[in-house]
């Protein structure tokens, strides 16, 4: 009996050790050491780097991004590479946004005419109150260390190596624009390294992005030995198909190069806020960039980068001291049969020997169907529940809270309880492998919807595979207690899958706790052949229901806002020039002491105009009320000319703010379809054979960031019915230091909300031809 004990013990601390362990074994430590040589990447160099050019917020067409950018050009000299900057006007038809971009390249000549390595990343923060540490300070301290220790070594690469440091990427990816459709270095590139950020801590995940397949760049990713690789060919595959977009997509997109990113996610609430600070960097998330900047820059600047193209699709995943783990796509299905037919021939083997029962096997899919649908409605409407108690959680909209760690483990927590409430009684009156035969199935399942949709989840049967083991030693073996062979049988599960229970809330939001809690429960099945041995369930089940008892009470004492979480807020001054009024506006849900001097205690709900300024999420404006009209320049508007030719209308436009104003925005209030498009000579790319480079249904036709007094010249063409109906926004980051408003700042514990036009006065004129 104390033999039993002993192993049940053994077995629950090796699970919550290899819990553990698959997120511990993805990073480098915290701890600082110092560099053996100068030709090792420096920690402290990088976050020297940080510190300057995290000062002040450094958004494109700020002076502050002169500063940075000056910054970085002296310390490329300072390591002997000879600086070009590229000044282009660039246009992106998706995030219909236009600006003139700075670029700052240098390049490092290999000893052969290969294809070369560039090195990606940005050094605009987002508008307008971002310091950019994460976001993508890290990305460019990453890359001027990692250069400066590769040119330490002494050793001449065989490709020549490109930095490209880009401007104006928040705007709408338009610094990687300029450089892919105007620099003639572009079609020398073989391969794009870029360093990213989604937040300000966790792991760096690796993101590869190509047009064919991913085979040679996972098999070239390995040679290079990465330390800590973080990915897996799940991620890949839904990039593929959804519509994310960083610099490298323009790569990838206009020119046909390959590339892989390197990006972390963790603390989502600090991306694009002040808070995307120095300070608030993981340090470990910065050794975990410079590991990979190391190992692939060592690589690939002395291996072929010619033959990176591949038809051929891998899966992959990571594992601890094994790299990367990858076989081919065409695998899958192949795998997934041999798994259905060893299935089916346990379940003959089964009932030829007696061991599994119809009754059983049938009464098994109770515990873990009602697992999967009460942990996935609790964990639904119980977030739900939480945005209507605490609905200052609707204003972080990252959608991921101070506090969505705690989130995580009480969801999460309570999903356990919930599976070992329901499977405790079936527990003790059926036997291990009816029980095993429930959760098996849903994998199985889950498998084949890979298998024929979704191939690049297919290390997704390795739970199959395991529990297909497990069966069989319950079917062919007479020893009755299996218990450290299961566990040790189900670690490998554990490492590669605990961490994605986390992965999936924190990148896309506290709304997909759901998704995690119904996740915790597939693996909670693969665990029952070991739970089942375990007497005390009971025990557990008040064990996981006090964690997330307390977890959720724990939350809500940090559901407040602080210095350290501080509450982001908005506010607008709009001049609506042909009705002669104006408004303030704020996309807050709930009004604040900094919000209320300038809506009152009964402002209006929704917002003062259809159409408005647009946003990354579509945020819309929540309160608005009447204003006193101030003294604002609106915009100087020439139309310089509006003819027919052959059918076509073509009207021309300039622009040009009387106030030295941050951005224009042009909406249309009807459906329009262009012919064509061009921005200060810049031209709207058309695509294959559609006769119409951009069609509009209502609101933002384009935004124009401006970077100095410059004039905005527009050339139009469009069918020669075509009518114009057009708002004309004209916004400036002024609110806090023009002399005709008297605000109250913000306190200690705020900050202004991202994502969304902010702290800006804003004129607004309608223009009809």
């Amino acid at each position: 009996m104390a033999s039993k004990k002993y192993r049940r013990i053994i077995s629950l601390l090796l699970i919550v050790g290899a819990v553990y362990y698959s997120f511990y074994s993805l990073m480098p430590s915290e701890k600082i050491e110092e560099t053996a040589t100068s030709a090792e990447f420096s920690i402290n160099n990088a976050l020297r780097h940080l510190k300057e050019i995290s000062k002040k917020p450094h958004y494109t067409g700020s002076e502050e991004l002169g500063v940075v950018k000056n910054y970085i050009v002296s310390q490329l000299e300072a390591l002997g590479l000879k600086v070009e900057i590229q000044e282009q006007t660039a246009i992106n038809k998706k995030w219909k946004a236009a600006t003139n971009t700075v670029n700052i390249l240098a390049r490092i000549k290999g000893t052969e005419e290969g294809k070369a390595l560039l090195l990606l990343s940005h050094y605009d923060s987002n508008p307008h109150s971002s310091l950019g540490a994460s976001d993508a300070g890290s990305g460019v301290v990453t890359i001027l260390e990692g250069v400066r220790a590769f040119l330490t070594q002494n050793k001449q690469p065989k490709n020549d190596v490109i930095i490209c440091i880009t401007d104006a990427e928040e705007l709408g990816l338009l610094g990687a624009n300029a450089f892919v459709n105007h620099h003639p270095w572009v079609k020398d590139v073989g391969l794009v390294l870029n360093f990213e950020a989604r937040g300000s801590g966790g792991p760096s995940y690796m993101l590869l992005e190509t047009n064919g397949g991913n085979k040679n760049l996972i098999e070239a990713f390995q040679q290079a030995k990465t330390p800590y690789p973080v990915a897996n060919s799940l991620m890949y595959s839904i990039y593929k198909m959804l519509p994310n977009d960083t610099d490298l997509t323009v790569f990838r997109e206009d020119a046909d190069i390959d590339g892989i990113n390197f990006a972390f996610i963790d603390d989502h609430f600090d991306y694009h806020t002040a808070q995307d600070s120095y300070q608030r960097l993981d340090i470990s998330t910065l050794k975990h960039q410079a590991s990979y900047l190391t190992a692939t820059l060592n690589y690939f600047a002395f291996n072929n980068l010619d033959n990176l193209k591949a038809q051929d699709d891998f899966v992959y995943f990571n594992f601890p001291y094994f790299g990367m783990v990858f076989y081919p796509f065409s695998w899958v299905t192949p795998i997934f049969i041999v798994c259905v037919f060893a299935f089916l021939g346990l379940i003959f083997s089964g009932f030829t020997k007696r061991k599994l029962r119809v009754k059983g096997i049938v009464k098994g899919f109770i515990p873990f169907i009602l697992s999967i649908v009460i942990s996935g409605v609790t964990a639904y409407f119980g977030w739900k529940l939480l945005l209507k108690i605490y609905p200052q959680y609707n204003d972080i909209l990252q959608g991921f809270t101070y506090n969505g760690y705690i989130y995580i483990i009480a969801f999460v927590s309570l999903t356990i309880a919930i599976c070992f409430w329901f499977y405790k009684s079936f527990f003790q009156k059926r036997t291990n492998q009816d029980l095993l035969i429930a959760p098996l199935l849903g994998w199985i399942i889950l498998n084949g919807f890979i298998a024929f949709y979704l191939k690049g989840a297919g290390f997704f049967i390795l739970p199959v595979i395991v529990l297909l083991i497990i069966l069989a030693v319950l079917l062919f073996s007479d020893k009755e207690n299996n218990t450290l062979l299961f566990t040790i049988l189900t670690i490998p599960v554990l490492v590669i899958f605990a961490p994605l229970v986390k992965m999936l809330p924190v990148g896309l939001g506290l709304k997909m706790l759901a998704i995690s809690s119904v996740f915790t429960v597939l693996l909670f099945g693969v665990l029952t052949p070991v739970f089942y041995n375990y007497s005390n369930n009971k025990q557990l089940i008040k064990l996981f229901s006090l964690i997330g008892l307390i977890a959720l009470i724990s939350a809500s004492f940090t559901s407040s806002y602080s210095k350290d979480r501080m509450k982001p807020n908005s506010i607008l001054y709009v001049l609506d020039t042909n009705k002669k009024e104006a408004y303030w506006g704020t996309y807050n849900l709930k009004l604040d002491q900094f919000t209320k001097q300038f809506l009152g205690e009964k402002p209006t709900e929704g917002s003062y105009d259809e159409n408005t300024t647009a946003s990354k999420y579509k945020t819309k404006i929540k309160w608005h009320t009447k204003a006193e009209i101030k003294d604002l320049k609106k915009p100087l508007i020439q139309v310089l000319s509006d003819t027919v030719i052959n059918k076509n209308r073509k009207v021309c436009l300039s622009i040009i703010s009387e106030r030295n104003a941050n951005k224009i925005e042009i909406l249309s209030k009807i459906p329009i379809r262009f012919k064509s498009f061009k921005v200060n000579d810049e031209d709207l790319k058309r695509k294959w054979s559609n006769p119409y480079v951009l069609t509009i249904d209502k609101g933002t036709v384009l935004t124009y960031y401006l970077t100095k007094n410059e004039i905005i010249d527009i050339e139009m063409i469009v069918d020669e019915g075509q009518q114009f109906d057009l708002d004309i926004l004209e916004a400036k980051y002024d609110l806090f230091t023009n002399p005709q408003f008297d605000i109250l700042p913000r306190t200690e514990e705020m900050l202004p909300m991202p994502f969304v036009l902010n702290d800006a006065t804003v004129v607004k004129t309608n223009i009809q031809f």
